[in-house]
């Protein structure tokens, strides 16, 4: 995978992990309805619970590399087919009259919230299938423990930046309001770019 190549990966990362769902709107909703303290604790709980999952990942491809490269190729189709999979339901929430509906915003202090978020990723089983599809899409058979690590690196840090950009853009009003008119749009970006990024990863196995 090219450095250009690998950059648009991180950008469907983001997308992915910006993309209406349990976690971000477990954010949106606290903060919209706490403030934004209680927003950014949210987040850190999300944050480590992707952080656990994301290594586990690291480490279960490492060895699988070393051992079956066929489990990596078969994880490759399978992340292929999760971005698909995103860009049909990014499509049809485009297409659809919803509004953002965040989850309510709960009770309690910091460390309550902290744990709200922790628990909300860790038994997300997009959570692990999304961390596992981007490394066999992102990381080449054979590669070190270092490359497998840096890459963990890289994702890591565009997840630390998308939920606490959410917690720190959903307590404020003005941002709400203009994504709740301009929803359609980014949503049908969305649906485009996880489009092209999975075929993209399908037709790179058949050349």
């Amino acid at each position: 995978m090219t450095g250009f190549e690998f950059s648009l990966l991180l950008v469907a990362w983001a997308i992915g992990g910006g993309s209406p769902g349990p976690a971000t709107l477990a954010i949106a909703g606290v903060s919209m309805n706490r403030g934004r303290t209680a927003g950014l604790a949210v987040a850190a709980g999300i944050f480590c619970g992707s952080a656990t999952w994301g290594l586990a990942a690291a480490l279960g491809l490492s060895a699988l590399m070393a051992a079956n490269a066929w489990v990596v190729e078969t994880l490759r189709y399978v992340g292929a087919a999760y971005l698909l999979f995103l860009a049909y339901e990014a499509a049809r929430s485009a297409l659809s009259d919803k509004s953002l509906m965040p989850v309510a915003a709960g009770q309690g202090g910091l460390g309550r919230l902290y744990v709200k978020g922790l628990l909300i990723h860790l038994t997300n089983p997009k959570a692990i299938l999304g961390w596992g599809a981007v490394f066999a899409i992102a990381v080449p058979v054979g590669a070190s423990q270092i490359s497998v690590f840096e890459t963990y690196g890289a994702l890591l840090s565009v997840s630390c930046g998308v939920f606490f950009g959410y917690a720190l853009l959903f307590s404020t009003g003005m941002f709400v309001r203009g994504y709740q008119r301009l929803r359609r749009w980014f949503e049908g970006a969305f649906a485009v770019l996880f489009g092209l990024a999975g075929l993209k990863t399908l037709t790179a196995r058949l050349t």
